[in-house]
């Protein structure tokens, strides 16, 4: 039977096996931190910061001091900098040109539905 001084080698193989090695170790220090490897209460958030503040009635009250605005040149055409999307782009599937109201217009698609099926 051991004292208590000392561990028997079952315990003590059970403690270091679980460990990682120093070179691990080592590369887990150098990685972002987790909200699994912090204590309780820790809160990493997405670097968004606020736009405004909450109200004591559970509102929320926009500052427009605080709200991001990017300012684009006055002429598109001359400026030197491109898009990340190209100006070749066809028109997407779904866009409705023909009717002002876009897809969830009634009046196109019974006209479709008509020039298919014919009158009733």
């Amino acid at each position: 039977m051991a004292s208590a001084g000392t561990t028997t080698s079952a315990n003590y193989a059970s403690t270091i096996a679980m460990r990682p090695t120093q070179f691990l170790f080592r590369r887990l220090r150098r990685l972002a931190l987790t909200t699994k490897q912090a204590n309780k209460g820790f809160y990493k958030g997405t670097g968004s910061g606020s736009t405004g503040r909450h109200t004591k009635h559970g509102g929320y009250i926009i500052e427009w001091e605080k709200v991001r605005t990017y300012c684009t040149p006055v002429d598109l055409k001359v400026f030197g900098l491109t898009p990340f999307v190209t100006k070749k782009m066809p028109p997407t599937k779904g866009h409705f040109e023909r009717d002002p109201k876009g897809a969830l217009s009634g009046s196109l698609y019974l006209q479709r539905w008509k020039d298919e099926n014919g009158e009733d």
